[in-house]
């Protein structure tokens, strides 16, 4: 399965130990040089800078690429990106945790998942105790809605 990646489900799977999930649950991890450069940003958590800087084998720098952008005004330059990235090579799914952008994705028909669904999916695959990886998460400056929360630890287990 190919995955495109937004900026904050990397940032919040490194913050919480958890990022080498990804090449474990994805044949293919790829992120727009947008993406690579928020990540890097001087306002990043040190840990997600250092990551950054020394990209693993298993994802793959993919140039920003050009497209509509209709609608995604208010998104930022890596969701953006990401988006374009995902429909342009036809990438069987997008993490992204923001709302609008999830909103604008699904609207153009991308398959969406963000960080708690990478966690719900490696619990369900055994890869990580759930609700341990959902305490990580809580200790950062991670954003979810309580429903959210809900459907996943219902959908995958836990507390």
């Amino acid at each position: 399965m190919i995955v495109v990646a937004d900026t904050s489900p990397i940032c919040y799977l490194i913050l919480t130990g958890e990022i080498d999930l990804l090449p474990k649950l994805f044949t293919q991890v790829l992120a727009p040089q947008a993406v690579i450069a928020e990540l890097l940003h001087e306002d990043a958590p040190e840990a997600v800078r250092r990551w950054a800087s020394n990209l693993p084998s298993w994802i793959s720098a993919q140039e920003n690429p050009a497209g509509v952008t209709v609608g995604m005004e208010k998104l930022q330059a890596g969701e953006r990106s990401a988006i374009l990235l995902t429909e342009s090579i036809k990438a069987d799914l997008i993490l992204l945790d923001e709302k609008a952008a999830r909103r604008v994705a699904s609207d153009r028909g991308l398959r969406v998942t963000g960080t708690l669904g990478v966690l719900g999916e490696a619990a369900a695959r055994g890869l990580v105790d759930l609700a341990a990886a959902i305490d990580h998460l809580r200790k950062t400056n991670f954003r979810y809605s309580p429903a959210l929360l809900k459907a996943t630890l219902d959908r995958f287990g836990g507390r």
